[in-house]
This record gives C-alpha cells, sequence and structure tokens, in this order.
C-alpha cells in the first residue's frame, strides 16, 4: 500500500466532509496529531482505514485508492486536485472557459469579494461560510503558487460557447450579488478573455492554448500525467465555483482504461482546435461583441 497516497486521499475526503480535524481524532480515539500523520503518510491500519472510512462516508476501498475517487463538493476536489499537481509534468485540460493554474491574481481577488459577499447574505450561517470560502481559496492559491514554482506544461482547449456566457455572466454566474458586484465580475471576465488572447497570440513555452470553434464536449476534464502515472479528472465544478455549489460529482482516477479514451479524445480535439493567432482573433471579437 501506498501510504503517502492514502494520507492524501484521507486529507481531501476530511475537508470534503466538513469535520475539523479535532472533530475526527476524537471519534477515533487518537490524537489530532496522530490523525494529521496519517495524512502525511505515516502507516495507518487497516482497522483504522475502515473507522475513518465510516466516518467519512467513504468505502475503505476508496480511501486505499483502489478504484474511482469521488467528490461532492469543490473544497475535496480542489485539494485532491492540488495533490495530483503536485507531481505532474503535464497537464491537459478540455473545455471551459478558464485554465484557473494561469487565471491572474485578479481572478483570485474576485472570487475573495464575491466569497465574501455570498457569506454575508448568510445570515446565522455566516461564520460557517466564511469558513469554507477560506478553506477553498487557500487550496485554489496553494494551487497557483505550485504551478508557478514547478511550471508543468499545459495545454488547455477552451470553447467560444463557455466563454461566451464567461462574459456576458461574468465570474461566479449562480452567486446572488449585488448589482455593483456583478458589474464587477463581468469586468473581471473580460480581463481573464483579454489574458488568454494574450497568451494565444504570444504561445510562451509550456503552455498551449487552443479554442474548440464548433461543438461542445459532454463535459470537462482535466488529463495529469508525472513520470509514475497518468490520472483523469473529471470535474463538473468550475474555476469559480462557490464553496457550497452542488452541481455534480468530481471523479478521480488512475484507471488505464478512461485514460486511453479520454486521452483519444483530446488528441482529436487539440488537433482540430483553432490556435495561435486565428484563435486569439476570435477571442478578441467576442470581447468585443459583449462589450457592445
Amino acid at each position: 500500500m501506498r501510504f503517502n497516497e492514502i494520507g492524501q486521499q484521507l486529507r481531501a475526503y476530511r475537508m470534503e466532509s466538513g469535520l475539523k480535524a479535532e472533530e475526527i481524532s476524537a471519534r477515533l480515539g487518537v490524537s489530532r496529531a496522530a490523525l494529521y500523520r496519517y495524512e502525511k503518510g505515516e502507516v495507518i491500519k487497516l482497522d483504522t482505514v475502515n473507522r475513518l472510512a465510516e466516518l467519512l462516508k467513504i468505502s475503505p476501498l476508496t480511501l486505499l485508492g483502489i478504484g474511482v475517487e469521488y467528490y461532492a463538493k469543490p473544497v475535496g476536489y480542489a485539494e485532491r486536485l492540488r495533490q495530483v499537481e503536485e507531481a505532474a509534468d503535464q497537464i491537459l485540460q478540455v473545455f471551459g472557459p478558464v485554465c484557473y493554474l494561469i487565471t491572474s491574481d485578479q481572478f483570485d481577488s474576485m472570487l475573495g469579494q464575491i466569497f465574501e459577499e455570498t457569506a454575508e447574505a448568510a445570515g446565522a450561517d455566516k461564520p460557517l461560510a466564511r469558513a469554507a470560502a477560506e478553506q477553498l481559496l487557500t487550496v485554489m492559491l496553494s494551487r497557483k503558487r505550485m504551478y508557478a514554482s514547478r511550471k508543468p506544461s499545459i495545454i488547455s482547449i477552451l470553447t467560444l460557447g463557455t466563454l461566451q456566457k464567461f462574459l456576458t455572466d461574468g465570474v461566479c454566474p449562480h452567486a446572488p450579488l449585488s448589482e455593483r458586484t456583478r458589474a464587477q465580475a463581468r469586468e473581471s471576465a473580460l480581463f481573464e478573455a483579454e489574458l488568454i488572447a494574450n497568451l494565444m497570440e504570444s504561445e510562451p513555452i509550456g503552455l498551449q492554448l487552443g479554442l474548440m470553434a464548433q461543438g461542445e464536449p459532454n463535459g470537462p476534464f482535466t488529463l495529469l500525467r508525472s513520470r509514475e502515472r497518468a490520472t483523469l479528472a473529471i470535474n463538473p465544478f468550475p474555476a469559480d465555483s462557490l464553496p457550497s455549489a452542488q452541481s455534480g460529482v468530481a471523479m478521480i482516477t488512475n484507471a488505464e482504461d478512461a485514460v486511453a479514451a479520454h486521452q483519444r479524445v483530446a488528441e482529436q480535439t487539440w488537433r482540430d482546435a483553432v490556435k495561435g493567432g486565428a484563435a486569439a482573433a476570435r477571442v478578441r471579437a467576442l470581447i468585443k461583441a459583449v462589450r457592445g
């Protein structure tokens, strides 16, 4: 068994559950320090795995990394993705208006502002909403810092349909915001689109952006490759999801058949994608149309 990987999944599922480390350790009858050691890869007994799985409402096999991992909240998925990205040499993303790892600092600031406004509207649940927002933002920013230090290669295939919706609705389209903040969210989306167009045109080393001009894939997915393995992440949560989002269930697997099937789709999609200056021109035309 790879205890390091068990520990990583334990941490992701703990965050997914919303339970604090002290709550889980108390129910298990171990110290919080012991729980943290498990998360860092210390040897863990099968009996403890079974009890943890019961607490986290998952199967022991899932916690052992056998089969498919499922995440129903953005924070659990984001934490697990962060762990996989930590070892990835290549990231291939299909679908979506943006690739989060290459978004601007302004995007994160806008997320923070939106999360704060939605937390303020949560009434008696405000402390919990703020804590959830802080936890998700911390994980997201950690992913971005890791990318900046490691610089794995990225291939990202975006779609005109999702990009147009992003520009029309703005960041976090489902968040109930004031008119002022919603206007800022739209401006933030336009800023990110300009950045995307610039990157398409300049084609920096290690970063390739393409545009699927026709059609939409059945759903967004990401392939992450390291020296040891390839991982498939099927993700219903956009980069600008609210912490409370319940838009679907994310899945992560190393199954060879699943990886190979999605790799074939990704390769064909990349071959057909519009790239370089032509893609940048289409994005800028979209920005112009939205601005009116």
